[in-house]
């Protein structure tokens, strides 16, 4: 389970294992690129964009959770998704939070 909150409701944490984190670095595509410069032309969303992003979020993501499993945990609290450029052609996203072991309450 995946919560930006920091308790999920009708759950306990009964242990904290620790900071998690998933990433990766995406970069542009020529082909997008051209889409992109005539979509300044006219105006509307990047599909291309768009589509590399939420890719990239499911990834970083993954990797993330991937990462709290291998703790032994069973969820991730506060998670946090961020974006950064690193370069003209490419960006990184960050997803974070703490990993957690959860038992239904009562």
């Amino acid at each position: 389970m995946i919560v930006t909150t920091e308790q999920v409701a009708g759950y306990e944490i009964t242990e904290v294992k620790g900071y998690v984190k998933g990433s990766t670095i995406q970069t542009k595509h020529i082909g997008r690129d051209i889409t992109a410069a005539l979509k300044g032309i006219v105006g509307g969303e990047i599909k291309g964009y768009s589509d590399m992003m939420a890719e990239a979020r499911k990834l970083a993501i993954h990797r993330m959770v991937e990462e709290a499993e291998a703790k032994g945990a069973n969820a991730v609290v506060g998670m946090r998704l961020q974006s950064a450029t690193l370069m003209s052609a490419a960006a990184e996203i960050i997803a974070y939070g703490t990993a957690v072991v959860i038992e239904a309450e009562g």
